[in-house]
């Protein structure tokens, strides 16, 4: 059988000319006008032309004009998303192919576009070349449809004009005597089937259908229509001759239409057949192509999403019958996108064949393993009897997977994520088991990846939760509804307020307030960061600027940035700009940031460390020891601050009890760093920090987060932070150390 990207055949339009008839004419529906200007470098090819527009609005307009071979349509347009133009051609009963570009995560959006008469689903972010042989498919298969449509009027137009010109048709015309033989053939006989036409003169007919066929025409010629002038078409394959011994060769499939040849008596009898074979096997071959395209995965030969959508169908309809069972798999491939960077797409590809390769031949007879696209592979293991005979197949999935492949560029271990969904346990639809087989392997990426999980209830309602903070992360800027709490930091011996730290707080309208902890992730993942930043920063800017205009002085307001806000190049700019704003000054404010920032892209997170501390902003290293701490760190990097995290202060009890302490004490005085520790909570542990040298604290024992009116309070009297302790000895000189 011929690959379905073998030989594109583009079939030649009456009364053009050969370049115009070759010309695939392409629109690219998409707001962002880089893409546009992107798509037709990436997507050129000889006798392509591209049209764009950015809305569907637009793109309706050019429709009413033009026809397209191909519509590159993204998902998500201003005016409407691009389920509204899928469903625009088929009121209109156009016949572009459409390819869906889309960002979209959920399976729910790319179901709606096949469903609606989509080609093909491209999911955001996508490799070129994901994208080009989507493009070539989408084309090649049009090409064929409209052979295949011309072939077809071509048919009907020769059986009703020429089917009397017996000597000069293409076809093979015969009659047949009322016992099936042959009376007459044309010369076309020779050309199509090798036999000469004497040889066929009173031979049975039969004897040229395949044996697999003859059923289909021993009833037809067994029993004579009782219907004058009643005729059949039949679909057979008719053996060839080759010559030879044995004389038999290959056969070609064709189309039979038979009609009965009556008497002229009044009993209208039936005396033999009238019969025109048409070779339709050019015909059965594109449409076997264009049937596996719309079926099977192109670079795999494995089904795709549609039919493995269907097979699920059918057999959750026969387990339902039957009272039985069967399982869902989905798998993804780890670090697939490694062997894409690093090796290039074509060593992709090879990859993902290999890897196919393996699970099929994992999986029973009348299992369905399937691509989806990607790296993304699900398999229907039908007729379980227990969740155990889908675990023994998970793991021998990554049995199978575990001897390295062989790529072309060396040896490669593949590992794959599995997850795993029961009927009926967790769900009664092939969209209900797809989806909990993906949330359990995406819990299995977060575990550590290379194994296999079943899906669990909680995992779904952890997902639902999660995509409904996303929604109300989006919004509670717009709606107001982050604040920031202030918390002191304090000189022991001083008995002064020596510092505020603002922490962000999210008070949502049904769930109450939540801590960063919570969301802060959230926002770095969704992209949210640098517009939260940025509120923080603008929103302690002001507070400081409004106790100011009290005629409070306030102490240095400390904030914490992300990591993502040091991926900005404009990030110090924005600081100084918002402190100028607020007519501030840089010792004002100092900049917190964790351990795990100074690891990543070292080179550009010092400078930027270094421009804030040349604009006169200290900069401390928060949670001080947790992570990657390291004395080289503290020497490429300008930091001006230490703090102890809370974990080292919680169960402190006297000053030999934590050395770890200790040493970031003698750290902070060999670098002369300020030291700050956090999580104070009684006098032992202020008492055994005091001891080792460590003068400024925060924590409960002097006060918890608070709104800025409680803030505004410390500052008027700060000494309300002192009263239920016992200053005495906090204040006495350190053993050991001078002054």
């Amino acid at each position: 059988m011929v690959t379905p990207t073998e030989h594109a055949f583009r079939p030649q339009i009456e009364g053009t000319t050969g370049t115009e008839a070759s010309a695939f004419r392409i629109l690219i529906v998409d707001d962002d006008p880089s893409l546009r200007r992107t798509f037709p470098h990436v997507l050129a090819r000889p006798g392509r032309v591209f049209d764009e527009c950015g809305t569907i609005g637009e793109a309706i307009a050019r429709l009413e004009h033009e026809h397209y071979a191909l519509i590159l349509l993204d998902y998500r347009l201003p005016d409407a998303n691009g389920l509204a133009l899928l469903d625009w051609l088929t009121d209109h009963h156009r016949d572009e192919a459409v390819i869906i570009i889309s960002g979209e995560d959920a399976i729910d959006a790319a179901i709606a576009a096949l469903r609606r008469g989509a080609d093909d689903y491209v999911r955001k972010p996508y490799h070129v070349a994901q994208l080009q042989r989507a493009v070539d498919g989408a084309l090649h298969k049009g090409a064929l449809e409209k052979a295949n449509k011309l072939m077809s009027q071509r048919l009907k137009a020769s059986e009703r004009l020429h089917r009397y010109l017996v000597e000069s048709s293409p076809d093979l015309i015969f009659t047949l005597d009322s016992t099936g033989r042959f009376t007459y053939v044309n010369p076309r006989v020779k050309a199509l089937l090798g036999y000469d036409r004497s040889a066929l003169m009173r031979r049975p007919f039969t004897t040229l259908v395949m044996p697999e066929d003859l059923d289909r025409i021993d009833g037809l010629l067994s029993q004579p229509s009782s219907l004058p002038g009643e005729s059949f078409s039949v679909e057979l394959r008719l053996r060839r001759y080759r010559g030879g011994p044995s004389g038999e060769g290959d056969n070609i499939t064709v189309s039979l239409t038979g009609i009965p040849m009556l008497t002229q008596e009044d009993d209208r009898r039936v005396v033999g057949l009238y019969g025109v074979a048409r070779d339709i096997s050019e015909r059965k071959r594109a449409e076997e192509i264009i049937s596996f395209q719309a079926y099977h995965d192109q670079l795999t030969h494995l089904p795709n999403r549609v039919l493995f959508k269907d097979r699920l169908e059918l057999a959750i309809a026969q387990a339902q019958r039957r009272t039985g069972a069967l399982a869902v798999m989905f798998i993804d491939v780890d670090r697939f996108k490694l062997v894409n960077d690093t090796f290039g797409h074509a060593e992709g590809d090879a990859l993902l064949r290999a890897i196919a390769a393996r699970l099929s031949a994992t999986l029973r007879r009348g299992d369905t393993l399937a691509r989806l696209g990607g790296d993304e592979f699900t398999v229907l293991l039908p007729d379980i009897n227990q969740p155990e005979d889908a675990e023994i197949i998970a793991r021998k999935v990554l049995e199978a997977l575990s001897p390295p492949i062989s790529l072309s560029q060396g040896q490669f271990r593949a590992t794959v994520s599995v997850g795993i969904a029961l009927f009926p346990r967790d769900g009664s639809t092939a969209e209900e088991l797809t989806r909990h087989a993906d949330v359990a392997m995406y819990q299995v990426k977060r575990s550590g990846k290379n194994a296999y999980r079943f899906f669990d209830p909680s995992l779904n309602t952890h997902h639902r939760d999660r995509i409904a903070l996303e929604n109300d992360l989006r919004s509670a800027l717009v709606r107001n509804e982050l604040e920031l709490y202030y918390q002191p930091q304090v000189s022991v011996v001083d008995r002064r307020i020596v510092g505020l730290e603002a922490l962000l707080r999210w008070q949502h309208p049904v769930l109450g307030q939540i801590p960063p902890t919570t969301f802060i992730q959230v926002a770095e993942e969704v992209g949210l960061i640098g517009e939260i930043s940025a509120w923080v920063l603008e929103r302690a800017c002001a507070q400081v600027a409004e106790w100011r205009q009290t005629g409070i002085e306030p102490p240095r307001m400390s904030i914490n940035l992300s990591a993502h806000d040091f991926h900005r190049a404009n990030i110090v700019v924005n600081i100084t700009e918002c402190l100028e704003r607020h007519a501030l000054t840089p010792g004002q404010f100092e900049i917190e940031i964790t351990e795990s920032i100074m690891m990543n892209d070292t080179a550009g997170v010092a400078a930027k460390l270094r421009e804030l501390r040349a604009a006169g902003i200290s900069v401390a290293i928060d949670d001080f020891g947790t992570g990657y701490s390291a004395l080289a760190y503290l020497q490429k990097f300008p930091v001006s601050a230490l703090k102890i995290d809370r974990s080292f202060v919680r169960d402190l009890e006297g000053p030999m009890t934590n050395p770890i302490i200790s040493a970031i004490t003698g750290i902070a005085r060999g670098f002369e760093l300020e030291l700050v520790a956090e999580g104070v909570e009684n006098e032992e542990q202020a008492l055994a920090l005091r001891s080792l040298g460590c003068d400024v604290m925060q924590g409960y024992l002097f006060a918890r987060p608070a709104p800025a009116a409680d803030a505004y309070g410390w500052l008027i009297s700060p000494e309300q932070l002192f009263r239920s302790m016992d200053t005495g000895r906090l204040t006495e000189q350190p053993a050991g150390l001078t002054a």
